[in-house]
């Protein structure tokens, strides 16, 4: 592989994940939206984590094999998701995942005031799992991310944002606090909306390999289903 160069999908189904990259260290997947990252419950077999794991092992019981989350999406957002092979690389990517670039396709209600900005405040968490906004630093943890207007339609409008620190559902709750939640939001959305999923899409990785430092770069497709909140209406439509 050349330097720079995006790496060729393996497109291998599994279910609600496909594989797009593979070797020694890593795996690189797309994420259908209802599945979780990860989960420490038993009630929850099916997540993204171990699939793989089951994936790695290809049925021997006894393999040690596993998966490693290096980063979480939430069970409603769709995209890519990198997991490691072993806790070194694990280690690895998580210490320099602040320089990864992490680009997501969002459609928000409305019409910013602003085509593009960034936002920056505090992010914190109730009893209740929770997460709001708040400008104080004692209550909360610093969070930055920058958006900018891709298309518009008469009710919504499409953005790609730059996710510049990994909070818990930063993304989410920093566009519903500038007033324009996410589509399909079911905890920071708007009231009544009834869209069959979140319309929240993580669609540009790039980031250097942790052993061969070669650029990595990863494209996942918006699906047809959020490209379609903002396309322009057929004059028969």
């Amino acid at each position: 592989m050349n330097p720079d160069a995006r790496p060729q999908k393996k497109h291998r189904r599994l279910s609600g994940v496909e594989i797009l990259f593979e070797d020694r260290d890593l795996i690189v997947i797309h994420k259908e939206p209802g599945l979780l990252t990860n989960s420490p419950h038993r009630d929850e077999p099916r997540t993204a984590e171990r699939l793989l794991t089951s994936y790695l092992r290809k049925g021997n019981a006894r393999s040690r094999l596993r998966a490693y989350t290096v980063h979480r999406l939430d069970r409603d957002t769709s995209g890519l998701l990198v997991f490691a092979k072993s806790e070194r690389v694990q280690q690895q990517l998580k210490n320099s995942w602040r320089d990864v670039d992490k680009t997501y396709y969002a459609v928000v209600h409305g019409h910013l005031e602003r085509p593009s900005g960034r936002i920056v405040n505090y992010l914190a968490e109730n009893k209740e799992q929770f997460v709001y906004a708040t400008t104080d630093p004692a209550a909360g943890k610093k969070a930055e991310t920058r958006y900018r207007e891709a298309a518009r339609s008469g009710q919504c409008t499409a953005l790609h944002v730059d996710l510049l620190t990994g909070r818990k559902n930063q993304i989410r709750v920093h566009l519903a606090d500038l007033g324009h939640p996410i589509v399909g939001d079911p905890k920071y959305g708007k009231k009544g909306d009834r869209f069959r999923r979140m319309a929240l899409h993580a669609m540009h990785l790039e980031f250097d390999h942790p052993f061969s430092h070669r650029r990595m770069i990863f494209d996942d497709p918006v699906p047809p289903e959020l490209l379609g909140l903002t396309a322009p209406k057929r004059a028969d439509q």
